[in-house]
């Protein structure tokens, strides 16, 4: 299949107008940058002797530990060389509350944060598909898999907390081959590790805020003779920002004992619970008539009374990583886990129209649970040819799913049981084996991957009928995908390097996309998966402690882009709408202006007391249709401009200030640039504190989310338009012994 691929003139009147932040506040930068350096930071450095390679690898052993941004070419048993990969070190900003993406995310060019009044966490990258629940990502804590079900149902209701969170690890595209096949690469939440230099540490930290926010963490972790052990807790509740039915409570509790950590085999055994329930206020519309709710008139109102969500999620895990020797080293996971899932809401309802009619007498509930068992095994091993080191990493992968779901009909509005509409059996069994080798050749370094998965899905519908017998569909689906990678680094002096890559993925088949639609949603006949194939190259590097980037240009070819339209009756129709071709250029730079200034009077620049970090990221995407209805149209969630840009003030461990900001260009929420879901351009900032007030001991914790109360919105659903939060304070207290 062949198309021509049209490229369009850029949006000069948004891009120009949300570019001009971020401009003013790179331009005290680029005036530093462009002066003349003295003589002896401008003289051209000899070329490096070569030196045998060590490379040092572990986790940071208490928060407040700052880390690089870019990854080593090889760490562990996985190799980074050449791939687009960034490291988002969470203890570089001021402490994240209630679980803000918007700030989490502020050095990830591309990836949008679809927010959302409930507290679950949807995200997409480079327009490639909705990003409701990160369905087109792979999700993972600590190297496994989090959604629901990673392949029948890849939604993923449950993300860590933020305050347990170390690192974000984020791999694009074909980096992400390493855990998976999903289009839009890998987001890796990388959990603290128990500190090794004391025995006992605790930390606690409670935090208030607008609509009776209450936001606490608790901690204790430390190593006795060998034996390291980790155990929190979070709770979050709020009443929310709308005007009925948008509170929401979440609980989770960590526990992780760690077993020789600095000897050659190291044993991980950890367990995560997680329960959370919140209301879902429902959507709003841009129309007015009788029983809408208008988003002009207040946005804040709910058109849902009745309608919520639980989530119940249970997970052990057991990881043993063993070092042969130093060339190799293998890694072997098992992990098991229970998940959940029960939603119920108000029939009668639709697009930002409260419920009414008969049907509004009833309510549609579902409960989807998922009994998973995996086992993942890596090994890498380092061996010399040609007098330079070669890097070989080998891995399989199995997993297996058992999936009851029921749909029922309640004879209430706020029933929580009902008459059963259809019940259903899903099993997804899955096997991958996966290989790459670095090869390296003077400065360059060349690695091919190769991965190949295999994915058996089994379902089976019953319904009953009239006459009370049942009728059964059933469906059997098996895919086998090999997919291959390659990639292409250069390295240059000054800490710095050239990368490409290329690389296939693909999107498996969904339960949702075969025979069991979710309410309100038609299946179209021609469901395949989606594949991709994801195409980089770009620039990086961190010469000086105070200085870094990575600029990259990309693009992707999605074909057989399944996605939603909305027909008449207001349904959203799932259908292959054809070939989607995204390029786009990424850039992000940091840059601590206070360790410049050191630079260029030539004063000793570590250990650098004050430090002001200026960064900024933006990600220029065009993306398209190809074939099909919907030829031309601008696929869902790409918008042509996403920036990022801040300031980060830090004073040793004493003292953290951030300013953050956010521009997000105009795009749609479907693939067929359906004029009610248009999501115009926004803008918003945060303003963050954290600073320790007495002795090691006592921190205090401020802030203010949306500082200039920017009204927008983000997320547009079946129901209407999902409004974003408006003004939002906080303040808290963290103690520390």
């Amino acid at each position: 299949m062949s198309h021509s691929i049209h490229i369009p003139n850029p949006p000069m009147n948004h891009t120009l107008k949300l570019m001009k932040c971020p401009l003013i506040l790179l331009a005290p930068a680029c005036g530093l940058l462009a002066q003349p350096q003295p003589e002896a930071a401008t003289a051209e450095a000899p070329e490096p002797e070569a030196l045998p390679k060590v490379i040092v690898y572990g986790e940071a052993e208490s928060e407040g530990v700052s880390q690089e941004p870019f990854f080593p070419p090889a760490l562990g048993p996985q190799i980074y060389s050449g791939k687009k990969a960034t490291l988002l070190d969470l203890d570089a900003l001021p402490q994240v509350i209630g679980n803000n993406y918007r700030q989490a995310l502020t050095r990830a060019p591309g990836v949008l944060y679809s927010e959302e009044t409930t507290p679950l966490v949807s995200l997409g990258y480079r327009g490639i598909g909705e990003p409701h629940r990160a369905q087109f990502l792979q999700m993972l804590q600590d190297g496994i898999p989090i959604h629901a079900d990673p392949f029948g149902y890849p939604e993923s209701y449950y993300t860590p907390p933020l305050d347990l969170v170390d690192r974000i690890e984020f791999l694009r595209g074909g980096a992400g081959l390493m855990y998976g096949p999903q289009p839009a690469g890998a987001l890796n939440y990388r959990t603290y590790m128990p500190r090794l230099d004391r025995a006992f540490s605790l930390r606690t930290r409670h935090v208030f805020g607008s609509d009776a926010l209450y936001a606490t963490y608790s901690a204790v972790d430390g190593t006795v003779n060998g034996l390291g052990y980790l155990a929190a807790y979070q709770h979050r509740q709020s009443d929310g920002f709308r005007s009925a039915n948008s509170d929401y409570v979440v609980d989770g509790g960590h526990f992780k004992v760690v077993w020789g950590a600095l000897k050659p085999t190291r044993w991980t055994l950890a367990f995560d619970g997680y329960a959370e329930e919140h209301g879902e206020p429902g959507g709003l519309t841009l129309e007015r008539g009788p029983g809408l709710v208008n988003y002009a008139d207040d946005r804040t109102r709910a058109s849902r009374l009745h309608d919520r969500f639980r989530l119940q999620r249970y997970a052990p895990s057991l990881t043993v990583t063993h070092d042969f020797n130093d060339r190799t080293t293998a890694e072997v996971r098992l992990w098991g886990g229970y998940y959940d899932r029960f939603s119920k809401r108000q029939r009668g309802g639709g697009f930002g129209r409260l419920p009414g009619g008969a049907e509004a007498e009833s309510n549609a509930i579902e409960r989807q649970e998922f009994y998973t068992l995996g086992t993942e095994a890596r090994l890498r091993h380092d061996y010399l040819l040609g007098g330079a080191d070669q890097n070989l990493t080998v891995g399989v992968h199995f997993y297996r799913d058992d999936s009851p779901r029921t749909d029922s009909r309640g004879a209430s509005p706020s029933a929580d049981s009902g008459a059963l509409v259809s019940a259903s059996q899903r099993y997804v069994h899955y096997g991958a084996v996966f290989a790459e080798n670095r090869f390296q050749f003077g400065r360059w370094s060349l690695t091919p991957g190769f991965r190949l998965d295999t994915v058996a899905q089994d379902l089976t519908v019953r319904r009953p009928d009239g006459a009370g017998g049942a009728t059964v569909s059933q469906k059997d689906r098996l895919e086998v995908e090999p997919l291959v990678s390659l990639a292409l680094e250069y390295a240059l002096p000054q800490r710095s390097e050239l990368y490409a890559s290329v690389a296939q993925a693909y999107r498996p088949t969904l339960f949702s996309e075969s025979i069991i639609p979710a309410s309100g949603t038609v299946i179209a006949g021609d469901v395949r998966p989606t594949t991709a194939w994801t195409y980089e190259v770009g620039y990086r590097g961190r010469p000086r402690d105070w200085l870094s980037w990575d600029t990259s240009l990309f693009l992707v070819d999605l074909d057989d882009k399944y996605g939603g339209t909305v027909n008449q009756a207001g349904q959203t129709v799932l259908r292959s709408v054809g070939r989607s071709i995204n390029y786009g250029w990424d850039t992000t730079l940091e840059l601590d202006l206070l360790g410049l200034a050191r630079a260029r009077q030539a004063r000793p620049a570590s250990p650098p007391e004050h430090q002001l970090w200026l960064h900024g990221n933006f990600s220029l995407l065009a993306a398209e249709i190809h074939g099909g209805a919907l030829d031309g149209r601008r696929p869902q969630y790409a918008p042509e401009l996403l920036v990022r840009a801040g300031v980060i003030y830090r004073w040793g461990e004493r003292l953290k200030l951030g300013l953050l900001g956010t521009w997000v260009a105009d795009h749609f929420a479907t693939d067929d640039e359906n004029p009610a879901r248009f999501i115009p351009a926004y803008t918003t900032w945060d303003l963050t504190l954290e600073v320790l007030v007495y002795r090691d001991t006592v921190s205090v914790l401020a802030g203010v989310n949306n500082l200039f109360d920017e009204d927008y919105y983000a997320r547009i659903r079946g129901d209407g338009i999902d409004p974003a939060y408006g003004r939002n304070f906080y303040a808290g207290l963290q103690l520390t012994f």
